[in-house]
């Protein structure tokens, strides 16, 4: 018998907390195999091709194009061991089960677990390593009993049965009125436990029923958190709801389960700001309360009485956008769009914001004459073999500089109060793409030569422009290189990549009169900068590192030294 397995999105590594998904591979109804990528997302640091550590046929997607989810989340259900055949044959029988009484939909609750590993696809497993998966075939999981909701009325109980029988009705009649792949699988996974659809159909019909009896959220009602965990996964949610002043088991997210997400956080902070004016200073969470159906939540016990009148007011999730959007054409003067800073916009943004907060840099720049470096390159290239590029050549420069300052090449840890030099050189290198600012990291740099160099430039090069780094080639790097000169400038005071020390800004050659040789002359001129972290040198040391990038950009033989 086939059986129904869900498939969570998974820790993707490197601290990732949440991913966006930005296309779909595969539909309800298509047949899947092991590790075969089902769906693609966009977390902080690159765009990742998630595969399924499941074979069989998809029974349903969780999320559309553009919904960010946390991890633990889940993105699809997988039918194991069924045919597409079978699942449409299993949706034509739907209507028969759909009568049947609730002592039947009991009994059918008996079925082997959803989570279970299917008993003819033991030896199939996955063969690409997830966290939270591992190659390994899935091993059976426990029942869990729903919690019944609290907040409805008797009547609602009532009319709907109990918990149970509710949850089972529902499966039922969407099994039924569905007449596609997902009908047949629909009821089958009503009636187990784990059933991920059972679990989204039953708050439909919990909320259904209580619509029918006149029973619905209200100011009044509580959380069903009690003393237990609040269902929250994300950190960074916590950290949100932290910062604003949101009582998270005041709130019932949205999400799988009453997963609690990002976006019920942010409804309860605009909350606060549309009851606030109002009613006085308060709390975010206590104002959040006024407009609890908004979120799709159910909040605790009232505030004041303005904001039990608001709530009041807010009793559809219609009426509570149109709070929310409200409060925002309030606070911001004049028309315009908001963009979500998400993904790496947002990384970006948090990145840079830190660096701003924490680190006291100090920037020094200087002119060089880059003629000689342009002949040199000329000559390296004519010699035949791989072409070797100009940023190479200045990544070959600041790994020889790095070698004589190695205090640029090191991080502050402020907890212990210590700085720690580090031995290694992995270059980070800014690189724009459509998808904004990111910062490929050659690693190893310093034991590499400059044709070396050169072909893993190109090679991060291309990967950043087509999307496909992955979070390691993206993390890591101990000194960021910034040719901010392809954007046609010529200097700059760039913000540096933290937690690192240091960073060189190159910005455009260009032809300038120079004086070489006590002779006025037009010679390649460009501007180097270095921004650094006051913490870890002073100016001495800085202006010694740029001196010698220079001398080594006027007088490529320098290098010689150390090669």
């Amino acid at each position: 018998m086939a059986q129904v397995l869900e498939f969570k999105l998974p820790d993707l590594g490197e601290g990732l907390t949440e991913a966006e998904i930005t296309r779909w591979l595969v539909r309800v109804g298509d047949v899947v195999e092991v590790d075969q990528p089902v769906v693609e997302v966009e977390t902080a640091k690159a765009m990742v091709e998630v595969p399924c550590p499941y074979g069989g046929v998809v029974t349903a997607r969780f999320g559309e194009e553009g919904t960010e989810l946390p991890v633990g989340a889940p993105l699809l259900t997988v039918a194991v061991g069924a045919s597409v055949a079978d699942l449409e044959s299993g949706a034509a029988d739907s209507g028969t089960r759909a009568g049947a009484s609730a002592d039947g939909a009991s009994e059918a609750g008996g079925a082997p677990q959803a989570g279970g590993a299917p008993e003819g696809g033991r030896d199939e497993a996955s063969g690409n390593v997830l966290v939270g998966y591992g190659t390994a075939a899935a091993p059976a999981r426990r029942r869990r009993v729903r919690p019944a909701r609290e907040g409805a009325s008797a009547a609602a109980g009532q009319s709907g049965g109990s918990g149970a029988d509710t949850a089972s009705g529902a499966g039922a009649g969407a099994g039924s009125g569905a007449g596609s792949a997902d009908a047949g699988v629909g009821l089958r996974a009503a009636s187990r436990a784990e059933g991920s659809a059972a679990t989204v159909t039953a708050g439909a019909a919990d909320t259904a029923a209580a619509a029918e009896t006149g029973a619905g959220p209200g100011p009044g009602a509580t959380p069903a958190h009690g003393d237990g965990p609040v269902p929250v996964i994300s950190p960074l949610v916590r950290k949100l709801a932290r910062e604003n002043g949101v009582d998270l088991r005041e709130l019932v997210g949205s999400g799988p389960d009453g997963l609690i997400l990002r976006a019920d956080v942010e409804y309860a902070m605009r909350a606060s700001a549309a009851v606030a004016p109002v009613a006085g200073p308060a709390s975010a969470s206590a104002a959040a309360r006024a407009v609890a159906s908004g979120i799709g939540a159910t909040f605790g016990s009232p505030g004041t009485g303005v904001a039990e009148g608001a709530a009041a007011r807010a009793q559809t999730p219609a009426d509570a956008r149109g709070a929310v959007g409200g409060a925002r054409s309030a606070a911001v003067s004049g028309s315009g769009t908001r963009i979500p800073l998400r993904g790496v916009r947002g990384a970006v943004a948090d990145k840079l914001a830190r660096s701003r907060r924490e680190i006291p840099d100090a920037t020094c720049w200087v002119d060089a004459d880059a003629t000689e470096l342009m002949v040199a390159r000329r000559a390296m290239n004519a010699a035949g073999g791989p072409k070797v590029s100009l940023l190479a050549l200045l990544a070959r420069v600041c790994t020889a500089a790095l070698a004589r300052y190695p205090e640029l090449n090191s991080t502050v840890d402020m907890e212990a109060r210590e700085i720690v030099r580090l031995d290694e050189v992995h270059l980070g290198f800014a690189a724009q793409t459509d998808r904004g600012l990111v910062v490929p990291v050659v690693k190893g740099a310093h034991a590499r030569d400059t044709e070396s160099l050169s072909e893993e430039l190109a090679r991060l090069s291309d990967a950043a422009r087509t999307g496909t780094l992955t979070p390691g080639e993206l993390t890591g790097s101990t000194f960021t290189l910034n040719n901010y000169g392809v954007f046609g400038v010529d200097g700059s005071t760039p913000i540096i990549n933290h937690p690192e020390a240091a960073m060189l800004g190159v910005g455009r050659i260009v032809p300038k009169p120079w004086v070489h040789q006590g002779e006025l002359a037009v010679r390649q001129v460009v501007q180097l900068s270095l921004t650094f972290d006051h913490r870890v040198c002073d100016g001495g040391t800085a202006g010694g590192f740029l001196r010698f990038v220079a001398d080594c950009v006027e007088q490529p033989a320098v290098l010689l030294r150390s090669v």
